[in-house]
């Protein structure tokens, strides 16, 4: 799903306009963002948790020659399912 159709399934299943559920979804995520990027992070009960986890320092490996470069510290987001999203997954 891209952000388009969620926009749409937005718009069909409640009284907001297109352009409201544009907004609506541009809100949320600026939101999620700035929660993750200050560090406190996003938890919603049932679906997960949106956090930052800090990466350590390594040695990386170029897979195609072969050479080893020194890859720097830094943060990548984070995503922890939560318990029902986990147990919905695996009823296929």
């Amino acid at each position: 799903m891209k952000k388009t159709d969620l926009i749409l399934n937005l718009s069909n299943n409640s009284d907001l306009s297109k352009v409201d559920s544009k907004a609506a979804v541009e809100v949320i995520l600026q939101e999620l963002t700035n929660a993750i990027v200050s560090g406190e992070g996003v938890e919603i009960r049932g679906f997960g948790g949106f956090y930052k986890k800090h990466r350590k320092a390594r040695l990386g490996i170029n897979p195609k020659t072969s050479e080893r470069t020194q890859v720097s510290e830094k943060f990548v987001p984070f995503f922890k399912p939560g318990k029902l999203l986990k147990e919905m997954v695996n009823k296929v």
